[in-house]
């Protein structure tokens, strides 16, 4: 997911006690957050919420939690107030363009989307790029959201979330040795996903490949066995695609 937490933040609070034990419990949230540890990541944001209320990134952060919660109402909710504390903020408008795109609310995901890629204090623009790309896949601009995904990977040659994307459109525009390409470039830095070896099967089959393919689709059912690719293979629909 292309996300963007920012653990130190500026604070509107002028106690600079209050504002250095919430970024202590802002980083600590975050780190929970990415270990998966949910309801350690939550206890840690509530407490920088109580020590900084208007600490913009601890209402951002405490917005994906509630995302991984599956919490939408209150994900939206902190957002928002996000967005009022800083409504130029670029992680704000990436992170929240991207939950509105992902509830199906297109075109005022992408007003954020936009302004998050347009800002200049961004420097990480190949996430907006990518949520923007997906956002556009989403609404079935299949080439408009390649463009994007060209553009994040011309910023970041290696940011693997655009590389995955770009297999995936290649694989179905027929581009099969590009496809592959994408993959073999996704893979100096990430390692295998259902989706990856899902397409990679499909493009090898594809290019004749034939032992190369079932080498994927083996891989896929021992490490994934439980997804929705594997379980398309099972059912006998792996050529579809």
């Amino acid at each position: 997911m292309a996300i963007a937490l920012i653990s130190c933040a500026s604070s509107n609070n002028k106690d600079g006690n209050n504002d250095d034990a919430a970024n202590i419990y802002l980083q600590l949230g975050v780190r929970y957050l990415d270990l998966g540890k949910l309801e350690i990541a939550k206890e840690n944001l509530q407490l920088a919420e109580n020590k900084d209320p208007n600490n913009t990134q601890v209402h951002n952060a405490s917005a994906f939690l509630y995302e991984k919660l599956n919490d939408y109402k209150q994900a939206k909710a902190q957002y928002q107030i996000a967005l009022d504390l800083s409504p130029n903020d670029w992680s704000v408008q990436n992170n929240y363009g991207r939950f509105l795109c992902d509830r199906g609310e297109y075109q005022q995901g992408m007003v954020f989307l936009t302004q998050a890629i347009s800002t200049q204090l961004n420097d990480r623009q190949w996430l907006a790029l990518t949520n923007a790309g997906r956002c556009q896949y989403a609404m079935g601009q299949k080439q408009t959201a390649k463009l994007y995904f060209k553009q994040a990977l011309s910023l970041n040659e290696a940011y693997a979330p655009a590389l995955l994307e770009m297999q995936k459109i290649s694989y179905q525009n027929a581009e099969y040795v590009a496809a592959k390409a994408y993959l073999q470039r996704y893979l100096t830095i990430a390692p295998h996903t259902a989706g990856t070896l899902w397409f990679g099967m499909q493009t090898e089959r594809a290019l004749g490949n034939l032992s190369l393919a079932k080498e994927y689709q083996d891989l896929l059912l021992e490490k994934f066995p439980f997804s929705g690719e594997a379980k398309q293979i099972v059912e006998g629909k792996d050529f579809k695609g």
